[in-house]
């Protein structure tokens, strides 16, 4: 087949999830032989025309420039040129910024949409710009051929919104399990003497909750936030916190030598997410035996079934951090280990990919 990946800013991966998928799946599907073009910004750390197998088609976008409004020209100029290559199929990797031009996308190709999370609940958006993001959802369901959910909380949600069906096919992690203690000592932390947060420090994610909920405990034990703290959100929660000396805001770490090392370390780990699919972070948190603490929903639910202490309140993050224990919870580790080696490895990913692949081409022979 000859198939084409659009919505990353491009491989390898520089950025985020749908990039570091992108990635291992273009990957996989050039050593099974098939032809695979993945479309890149132009402005790329890597400028090269093949990527281990993987074509590489660069793109002009002005994100740089213009900001996020930056997102649809690029997509306008990559579906442009998808119109000349006779490809097979076209993966979308969301739809927020691409789906607009659905119009534009070539006829002969199968269309097929990976749906993210549900974009237009998030908080960072004005009323007015959640309206244009359901409205787009919407148009990637109408102009997609098959789409593809990476929660059974999105399948649902499609379902009974849209009356449409969609694949369950679930995001990866790799396994973890080459401790290093020595790490510790650049963060000045002792093995299972401290808790962790890991997000974008946005509403959604309680964070909030979270630490109101640490504070409310009055346990002393170290707790790290882990993402960008220079944000509008993240200056409020450092001023109203300024007061716990315990709670560390370290800001970004993109190290994942590093992550998965404080991950494995942590006594409490802490998951607020609430809006979106199958979260990477949380996948990483289970692969590198964390003890998993997450915010009671759905989403959540479904990965971590009864394999984690979950919190829907302040109240609840005071009482799990009085009195749980990693050590006193291992099962619950080791379950969650077993899941991402079982369920959410990307070998069983990939090959869920290829097989609706195929399965689309014969059904529309």
């Amino acid at each position: 087949m000859k198939i084409a990946i659009l919505g990353t800013r491009g491989v390898p991966n520089h950025y985020g999830g749908f990039e570091q998928f992108a990635e291992f799946f273009s990957l996989y599907l050039a050593e099974n032989g098939h032809e695979v073009y993945v479309y890149n910004s132009h402005n790329h750390p890597y400028q090269g025309k093949t990527f281990k197998g993987v074509n590489l088609i660069h793109c002009y976008d002005p994100e740089f420039k213009i900001g996020t409004a930056g997102q649809f020209i690029y997509d306008l100029n990559c579906i442009l040129d998808s119109r000349k290559r006779n490809f097979d199929i076209i993966l979308q990797l969301g739809y927020t910024s691409s789906s607009v031009w659905y119009f534009l996308l070539p006829q002969k190709p199968l269309i097929i949409t990976n749906m993210d999370g549900l974009e237009w609940k998030r908080t960072k958006f004005s009323k007015p710009v959640q309206k244009v993001l359901q409205f787009a959802e919407k148009l990637a369901v109408k102009s997609s051929d098959y789409l593809i959910s990476d929660s059974l909380g999105i399948q649902k949600y499609i379902k009974a919104k849209y009356n449409k069906d969609s694949t369950y096919i679930a995001y990866g992690a790799h396994i973890f399990d080459s401790p290093e203690e020595a790490i510790l000592a650049a963060y000045n932390l002792e093995k299972f003497r401290y808790n962790m947060i890991l997000a974008r420090l946005e509403p959604e994610n309680n964070i909030e909750t979270i630490l109101d909920g640490v504070v409310l405990s009055n346990n002393q034990e170290t707790i790290l936030v882990i993402g960008n703290h220079n944000t509008k959100f993240g200056n409020y929660l450092k001023q109203k916190f300024s007061d716990s000396e315990n709670i560390r805001f370290v800001g970004a770490v993109y190290n994942m030598k590093h992550l998965d090392n404080l991950r494995y370390f942590s006594n409490l780990y802490f998951h607020g997410h609430s809006v979106g699919g199958t979260n990477p972070s949380l996948l990483e948190a289970m692969a590198s035996k964390a003890l998993i603490v997450a915010h009671n929903n759905d989403f959540n639910n479904a990965i971590l079934k009864e394999n984690a202490f979950y919190f829907s309140n302040a109240d609840d993050v005071k009482n799990i951090a009085l009195k749980i224990k990693k050590n006193d919870n291992l099962q619950f580790i080791q379950n969650n280990f077993d899941a991402i080696a079982n369920e959410f490895n990307w070998e069983k990913i990939n090959s869920e990919y290829l097989q609706l692949f195929e399965n689309g081409i014969s059904e529309n022979q």
